[in-house]
């Protein structure tokens, strides 16, 4: 896998967008769409709703795979915070 950013086309709520993320972070993403029974795309679009328009959505994508799979020992339930969305609005 390259640790050099790949760009990839998504549609988000009917416009496309490209975002540049490492493989790694790619194919977590993807796994994590298949776990959820979700669309690449709507996976995307939820992650893109969610985080602070100040804030990139490769950005958004890469500390939502990690979320995702760190979960509880991820930051933040050191932040008394249960939710990617909570996260956010309280930085």
């Amino acid at each position: 896998m390259s640790l050099k950013p790949k760009k990839r086309s998504l549609t988000l709520r009917g416009h496309r967008t490209s975002v540049s993320l490492e493989d790694r972070f790619w194919t977590a993403f993807r796994q994590i769409a298949a776990d959820e029974n979700l669309a690449i795309n709507a996976l995307a679009a939820k992650v893109d709703e969610e985080r602070p328009f100040e804030e990139g959505l490769a950005s958004a994508i890469r500390d939502y795979v990690l979320q995702y799979y760190m979960g509880d020992n991820w930051m933040l339930p050191a932040r008394g915070l249960t939710s990617y969305q909570t996260f956010y609005r309280n930085r």
